[in-house]
């Protein structure tokens, strides 16, 4: 499973370097960089070195300043996802004027949509499993990728889908139907149905999915 990096866990001088980026439209050179951080030239390449490498940061087009061109360098879309970002607040927001307008069920039913329309993506990754264990693995593998750090669990006599992290916990606190998006989700990609036997929201450990055996009938859990 990949664990992906926060800014806080970079180091203080790389987090200013970033953010110095971010604010940057048309980005920065060394010598801006020097002067934002308070270091040598030598010490900002390094710095910008590593973040190349983990994609946080890229070499953008030189400036030219009627001498040598500079070099300039650039946030990402990858470095930019490290700053965090208050969704859930935003979605919760959303949610309530739903429920308020248009109802419960029809809430309940936009969010099986939603789930399906995605699954409905995410089903061309599993057309080539031809057993219940490889449709298992892979749509473990697809989760995991979504950042729900899933993996397969055996349980039993039988293998399920197992992810350990919610990515939308603090909204499906307080607007539970929201996780009947990851059945929804499930059941359109591995083309079957899907039953919910364990729910971090629920204070399980982790959430589990079973998905049914081809060609067999399963009853979904209530969110």
């Amino acid at each position: 499973m990949k664990h992906p990096i926060r800014l806080r866990q970079l180091g203080t001088t790389q987090q200013k370097l970033l953010r110095r980026l971010l604010s940057s439209q048309h980005g920065a050179t060394i010598e801006e960089l020097c002067q934002t951080l308070g270091i040598t030239h030598n010490a900002v390449r390094q710095h910008l070195t590593a973040l190349i490498a983990q994609r946080f940061a890229t070499r953008g087009e030189s400036i030219s300043s009627g001498g040598r061109p500079r070099a300039c360098f650039l946030l990402t879309s990858s470095g930019r996802e490290l700053f965090p970002r208050n969704y859930a607040l935003i979605a919760s927001s959303m949610l309530e004027y739903l429920y308020e307008h248009s109802g419960v069920p029809a809430v309940q039913a936009m969010l099986d949509d939603i789930g399906a329309r995605l699954g409905k993506n995410a089903a061309l990754g599993l057309a080539t499993a031809d057993t219940q264990e490889k449709a298992i693995s892979q749509l473990a593998g697809q989760l995991d990728a979504l950042g729900y750090e899933a993996g397969v669990a055996q349980v039993g006599d039988h293998t399920e889908v197992e992810a350990w992290n919610c990515v939308f916990h603090s909204l499906a606190k307080v607007h539970p139907d929201v996780c009947r998006l990851d059945l929804a989700f499930i059941s359109k990609a591995a083309g079957r149905p899907t039953h919910r036997t364990s729910c971090i929201l629920h204070g399980a450990p982790s959430c589990r999915f079973r998905l049914a055996e081809t060609g067999s009938d399963a009853s979904e859990s209530p969110p």
